[in-house]
Order: C-alpha cells, then sequence, then structure tokens
C-alpha cells in the first residue's frame, strides 16, 4: 500500500548556510496526520466554536501545518478558550494587545532603548543602582551618532523612577533608588546577551528588528512577573513565539500561558532552583521504572539528576532541530490539554500560578488531551498534582539508553556525553509514545507499592 512520505518543513524555518552542524530535522507533513489549514478550519462552528477533541487527536498523530502554528497555539496553550465565538476571542486579544503595550510604555518609560528596534548587552547600573556610563551602551542606544556621553547640563535623568522624555537612555542615567527598577533594570543586559545566541541558526534573527522584538517581550516579561523575572533559558522558550506569531503582543501572551506552566521551575530561592522538584520526580520514576538504572546513577554520584538539567528547564530545544522541538512541543501540549485551563488562567486566584490540582466542574473526556485522560482516570487526589508529561520523555530517553549508561558510564562526565550524543538522534513521535507508556507503566507500579 502506498505511504505519503511526507513533504519536509525546514522552508518554513531557514536555516544560516554557513550554520552545517545543526541537528537534521524529522519532522514532515503528512496527508491525512498533520493538521492541515483545511482540517482546522473545518474544526470550527459558523460561530467560531471549536471542536478541540477531533484537533488534539490529529495533533497527537502528526503534528501541526507550519503555517497555523501559531494560531493552533494560542488554543493549545489556553490563550482562549475553545467554547468561545470568533467575535468573543477578537474582544480578548484586543483587550490584551492594548494590556501588553501599557506594560510596555512603562517599561519604556524607565528605559527608553525599550521599543526602540535596538537592545543592550552591557550593564546599566551597579547593584545599588549607580548608572554604569559603559561605552558598548552608550553605542548601542545611539548607534548613528556613536557614543554619547553625558553631559552635566543637558542631564534631567531618573525622576521619580522615569527618564526625561527628551533624554538619552544611557547617557542620561542618574542613580535609581526603587529596589524594583534596580533588580529589573540588572537583568535588561543579560537578557541582551541570551538573545544574541539565541536560534543563531536561523535567518529569521538576522534580522535586529527580530532580535529586538524577543528583547522587548522579555524585558517587560521580567517587569510585571515580580517573582520569578528573567531567568537564563527564557529565550529559548520565547524565540519560537516570535517566529509563528507577527503581532508582537500575541507572541507575548503565548509565552506568558507557557511560562505559567513553566515558571515554577525558575523559581529560585537562596539554597534551591524550583527545577529540582522535577528532578527529584525523575528520580522516583526511574527507580520505579528501571532501580538498577537509578542505583547506577546514584552510585556515580548523579542521583540528584542535575544532568537532566536543561532537558526540563528548555523543554529538549537544544536536543531536537528546531523545527523538531516545536513538533514535539505541540504533540506534549496536545497529550496534556485541560478543557479548564482558558478559565483556570483567566480567574485572579490562578494568575500567578497554574492552580496545582484544582479541578472544577466536571470536563468532557472527549476535550482533554491523552495524558490527561490518564490522569483523570487514575484518580489524582486534589493535593496532588499530575507530573508533567517532560518528566516522563526524560525519563522515556534515560530508559532507552539505560544499557549504554550502565556499561560505559564510570562518572557523571560519562553520564553527560552519553546524553549530549542524542542531540538530533532523537525521533519527536517516538519520544511522545515512550513517555505515554512509561507513564501507564509508572502508574500501575505506583499503585502497586
Amino acid at each position: 500500500m502506498w505511504r505519503d512520505s511526507g513533504t519536509p518543513a525546514d522552508s518554513f524555518y531557514q536555516v544560516r548556510p554557513e550554520c552545517t552542524d545543526v541537528p537534521k530535522t524529522r519532522f514532515k507533513i503528512k496527508a491525512g496526520k498533520t493538521l492541515s489549514v483545511r482540517k482546522w478550519q473545518a474544526a470550527f462552528t459558523p460561530e467560531g466554536y471549536l471542536d478541540i477533541g477531533k484537533t488534539l487527536s490529529r495533533i497527537q498523530r502528526g503534528g501541526v501545518h507550519p503555517s497555523i502554528r501559531g494560531e493552533v497555539w494560542e488554543f493549545l496553550l489556553g490563550c482562549y478558550d475553545p467554547k468561545s465565538t470568533f467575535e468573543e476571542r477578537e474582544q480578548i486579544r484586543q483587550r490584551r494587545r492594548v494590556q501588553y503595550l501599557r506594560w510596555k510604555e512603562e517599561c519604556r518609560q524607565l528605559f527608553p532603548v525599550i521599543g526602540s528596534g535596538r537592545f543592550i548587552t552591557a550593564p546599566v547600573v551597579t547593584e545599588d543602582g549607580q548608572p554604569i556610563q559603559d561605552p558598548l551602551v552608550l553605542l548601542e542606544t545611539n548607534p548613528d551618532k556613536g557614543p554619547v556621553f553625558p553631559s552635566q547640563e543637558n542631564s534631567r535623568g531618573y525622576d521619580n523612577g522615569k527618564f526625561g522624555s527628551n533624554t538619552n537612555a544611557a547617557s542620561n542615567l542618574e542613580p535609581v533608588k526603587d529596589k524594583k527598577v534596580i533588580q529589573w533594570m540588572l537583568t535588561l543586559h543579560q537578557i541582551g546577551l541570551d538573545v544574541v545566541r539565541t536560534d543563531r541558526t536561523l535567518v529569521f534573527y538576522e534580522k535586529q528588528d527580530n532580535l529586538s522584538k524577543l528583547w522587548d517581550i522579555l524585558t517587560v516579561y521580567a517587569w510585571i512577573d515580580t517573582d520569578v523575572g528573567y531567568c537564563q533559558g527564557m529565550s529559548d522558550l520565547c524565540s519560537p513565539m516570535i517566529i509563528l506569531l507577527d503581532d508582537e503582543a500575541d507572541a507575548f501572551w503565548c509565552f506568558e500561558r507557557l511560562m505559567r506552566r513553566l515558571r515554577g521551575n525558575f523559581r529560585c530561592t537562596d539554597s534551591s532552583v524550583g527545577v529540582e522538584i522535577q528532578l527529584s520526580n525523575l528520580a522516583a520514576i526511574t527507580q520505579v521504572i528501571d532501580p538498577k538504572l537509578h542505583q547506577h546513577l546514584e552510585t556515580l554520584g548523579g542521583g540528584d539528576y542535575l544532568f537532566a538539567f536543561r532537558m526540563l528547564m528548555v523543554l529538549f530545544r537544544r536536543e531536537f532541530s528546531f523545527c523538531d522541538s516545536l513538533y514535539l512541543w505541540e504533540m506534549m501540549w496536545a497529550l496534556e490539554y485541560d478543557p479548564d485551563l482558558f478559565s483556570l488562567y483567566e480567574e485572579p486566584e490562578g494568575a500567578n500560578e497554574r492552580a496545582e490540582g484544582s479541578r472544577g466542574k466536571p470536563k468532557s473526556i472527549r476535550q482533554c488531551g491523552k495524558y490527561e485522560r490518564e490522569n483523570m482516570k487514575n484518580g489524582a487526589k486534589n493535593s496532588e498534582a499530575p507530573l508533567p508529561i517532560s518528566v516522563f520523555l526524560v525519563a522515556s530517553v534515560l530508559k532507552d539508553k539505560s544499557s549504554k549508561l550502565l556499561q560505559e558510564a564510570r562518572g557523571l562526565d560519562d553520564v553527560v556525553k552519553i546524553l549530549n550524543d542524542i542531540t538530533g538522534n532523537l525521533d519527536a513521535k517516538k519520544a511522545c509514545t515512550g513517555a505515554m507508556k512509561l507513564h501507564k507503566k509508572y502508574l500501575r507500579k505506583a499503585k502497586k507499592t
């Protein structure tokens, strides 16, 4: 029987010709499997209600066509309710765009480089709020005129947390006293440094406008999320949103919704990083699924599973090609999909965090992702939040490499090397299938213990 071998999707995310060492893309657009434009449009009623259940099964089988990926992701991430109309969604979209512009203007008033089409990569203030007159910053903020150094007669500077409207951000900085503003300004150059390193193999980021758009979104997010702010890795999570969604505000909200799921990983205290909770869950899963491997890793001093830190923080962005990582993400989100996401995020009490384990009115199992259904069947107690599928994805990778790790790993360096070798050699579809199987196995075994 003839089978469709699929159409490569690389043309949608062009790689710079000089970058020859990027992971090979495996994802292909397959008729009858990949969610097409036609099937997507057919899933809506004339009023705009979406049959999300039908859509999820198609995404789980073959991903999303790149031309509609952005708008599909807005539903998968809970930006919109499938039970809303076209008109209702448009009202929400416009309201959010206005809100984003308000926040961005707040940030621009604090540091006018924001929204200027430029960004910075050198520090602008010290930890006690003193300005740093770095020639690099002065050049970055005045690319046409060259470095501009402060003059005493033209220095209105910082006034009640704002710069004078006719001043230059870098050349007229005065001491900053507001602790929130200092903390935020300390991250601006770090965001810039990360921006220039993010997806640098893509043609898309050859344009300065796209780099500055990524910087703007991350600086605004760092301003509004006072608890977590900005951390390294967030640029890897935000980058696809900018590529998939033309409107900057829409891209921001998609990223903000993704961070609702992941921000706990980035929350730091003096003694720990949030992702350590997931790493300990990974250790518990491996102990149940593959006790020999877990024992071996503990013997090597890797019982904290920190070697898997990056996989969980940036959701396998480094292990897959750009295109394949998007394919993996949308399959994960389709499998995990919870129809209550939108209402959960829109309610004030759910604003800071995805409500752990809370489930309101009964929901249709058909509207849930396959992974979410398994958790519902298992009857997770309200006090227990179900583990994200990403933890089982990492467990699945470890399981696949178990014999190699047992035979060849004589130290943690060997573990890291073996896991680094998977880059470009993983199949996203098989990885998700493996994670689902492990999830079922874990639930069975966990019930017996």
